[in-house]
């Protein structure tokens, strides 16, 4: 199998879109995090904790998912040195891994995102009770 240098580099913008997008997530999630603290400090609610508590293990899940998309794309480029260096071997292998972290960080937005619509779903229980009062 031969590795030409474009082809890491074409994991550049796909990459980079999911970086950004991931740090539009992260700073959303912030920006509630900090409302829910301050409404928590001026009525203790259990229920704000839970929320919290929910988007805490979120914003970890993005930074796990940031860290493994910055590693991709560190991986890709080193990937390209490495082919400019006509090592074509370690090359192969390098991107291989670089794929791998791209999977990883994928699989944990598509776990993030599951978290999210759960929440959601219980956030939205109580009015969806209401309309539907056999269930």
């Amino acid at each position: 199998m031969t590795l030409h240098i474009e082809t890491p580099a074409l994991l550049f913008s796909a990459t980079s879109l999911i970086l950004l997008a991931y740090t539009n997530r992260f700073l959303t999630i912030a920006t509630i995090i900090r409302g829910l603290k301050k409404a928590y400090k001026e009525k203790e609610n259990s229920m704000i904790l839970l929320e919290i508590k929910n988007l805490n293990l979120r914003l970890t899940l993005i930074r796990y998912m940031q860290m493994a998309g910055v590693l991709s794309l560190f991986l890709s480029v080193f990937t390209m040195l490495l082919l400019f260096l006509d090592q074509q071997l370690l090359g192969i292998y390098l991107f291989g891994f670089s794929l791998f972290s791209l999977l990883l960080s994928l699989g944990l937005s598509f776990w993030e995102i599951n978290i999210s619509v759960d929440a959601l779903r219980l956030h939205l229980s109580d009015l969806t009770n209401r309309e539907n009062p056999n269930n």
